[in-house]
């Protein structure tokens, strides 16, 4: 009798690649996308650990992640960060993938306005997410390791009083395209999340104020757009181990066109500047997460 092998029939879709059992690292995690994430993680059978710097938020995730091992962290240090991932990555017994998700934003006007802004911007978004991931680099560096970073729209397009949160994206975004050939003789991957306007409390805070609706004429650029596809799609980057992911769909379109996008953002914004930036000297504002006393590492400028 003649024996054949059998083959898998074409048009039958492959098994969708599951977060369960995954031993998951998320910065950033005590509300936001990190808080959501996380959940939605463990609800699907993830091992997630959890740092951040409030800790009544981060405490109150961890209990909804059946109790995932949680520490204060200020991403700003490099040796505390180092003690508690190491520490974290112990409790889950190794790492499979760390979300670099902790970031700030506050408007800042380059010429006259507090340098500061740019400075802890700096500290957060971009030294922070260097110190992840030279602290989780070693523990990730096998055949299944991940990092995923978040990064945003704003490392492609540039806005108005969004100066130093844009630097610090297209920042994190030169980090993890340098990362990504470093790690690859390892079999490890590196992803990228470009996301827009998310309706989170960094597009409300960080960017919702008098001065940026003085220039752009309403409250948002895009319009803000729900968070869920936004978590939908980590979940799936981290299952896949994806290179890229985007939310909404839209921003693969800006990103693939960047520079006459942001050509149609110079000519949109031409007018109303002037008045928006002088508002911006001397309105209120916050970071959209209160920051730790920290060492300066700026000279103040005089």
């Amino acid at each position: 009798m003649n024996t054949c092998t059998a083959r898998p029939r074409r048009g039958f879709r492959r098994p969708t690649p599951r977060v369960a059992g995954k031993r998951i690292l998320i910065t950033g995690a005590a509300r936001g996308i990190g808080a959501v994430l996380a959940r939605q993680l463990h609800a699907h059978g993830a091992h997630v650990a959890l740092l951040g710097i409030e800790e009544s938020l981060l405490a109150q995730v961890a209990a909804d992640c059946g109790d995932a091992p949680w520490r204060y962290c200020d991403i700003g240090d490099p040796d505390q960060v180092e003690r508690v991932v190491n520490s974290l990555t112990a409790e889950l017994g190794g790492l499979d993938a760390v979300v670099c998700n902790a970031g700030i934003a506050r408007q800042l006007s380059l010429l006259g306005g507090d340098v500061t802004v740019l400075e802890e911007t700096l500290t957060v978004n971009v030294l922070g997410v260097y110190y992840t991931l030279r602290a989780a680099g070693p523990h990730l560096a096998h055949r299944d390791g991940y990092v995923l970073l978040i990064s945003s729209l704003a490392a492609a397009i540039h806005l108005p009083l969004a100066g130093a949160y844009s630097a610090s994206k297209a920042a994190v975004e030169a980090l993890g395209d340098t990362l990504r050939i470093e790690l690859r003789h390892t079999g490890a991957r590196v992803g990228m999340a470009y996301f827009a306007e998310l309706d989170t409390e960094m597009t409300s805070r960080g960017f919702g104020t008098e001065a940026a609706r003085s220039i752009l004429g309403r409250s948002t650029v895009s319009g803000v757009a729900p968070l869920g596809p936004a978590i939908d799609a980590c979940e799936r980057a981290l299952a896949r181990r994806s290179r890229r992911i985007v939310s909404p769909y839209w921003v693969s379109m800006v990103l693939w066109c960047r520079p006459l996008a942001q050509r149609l953002v110079d000519y949109s914004l031409r007018e109303g500047v002037a008045g928006g930036l002088e508002i911006a000297r001397t309105e209120p504002t916050g970071f959209t997460t209160e920051q730790p006393a920290r060492p300066r590492r700026m000279r103040k400028l005089v």
